[in-house]
């Protein structure tokens, strides 16, 4: 199973991911693409087995995901500061894959009827869902 980690900005969101997803020891593939270099190399660095960084990126990798993961803004064309760009919210968008989008609220992006959870609450629903999934 692919599953497609996006982040962008710090990566810390997308770091928190990987880092449950990697102590759970599923049996999976896991692509850390990042918007920009920092967010890439923190992925990799909580223990993605692959990374890239870029618009290319994110439209590659995601043609034969099977999961994405990431803030709800990457499906939003130039949200995260602009570091979305309208290919990368299509290809995301465009995607077979199952879409987990976590609600952060730092983005201009706000989903009536959610919790307000706390980023670690957010990345543990996030992996139990995969979880279930898997």
């Amino acid at each position: 199973m692919k599953i497609v980690v996006i982040d962008g900005q710090g990566g810390r969101l997308g770091q928190m991911i990987v880092e449950a997803i990697c102590k759970e020891e599923l049996s999976l593939d896991l692509y850390a693409i990042g918007t920009n270099s920092i967010a890439t190399s923190a992925m990799l660095k909580a223990g993605a087995s692959q990374g890239a960084t870029g618009e290319n990126p994110v439209i590659v990798a995601c043609r034969d995901a099977d999961v994405i993961i990431g803030p709800i803004a990457i499906v939003s064309a130039d949200s995260l500061l602009g570091e979305i760009t309208p290919a990368m919210a299509t290809a995301i968008g465009q995607s077979k894959a199952l879409k987990l989008l976590l609600p952060v609220s730092h983005c201009d992006n706000q989903v009536v009827g959610v919790k307000n959870l706390s980023m670690n609450e957010m990345v543990k629903e996030t992996v139990t869902k995969l979880k279930e999934i898997i």
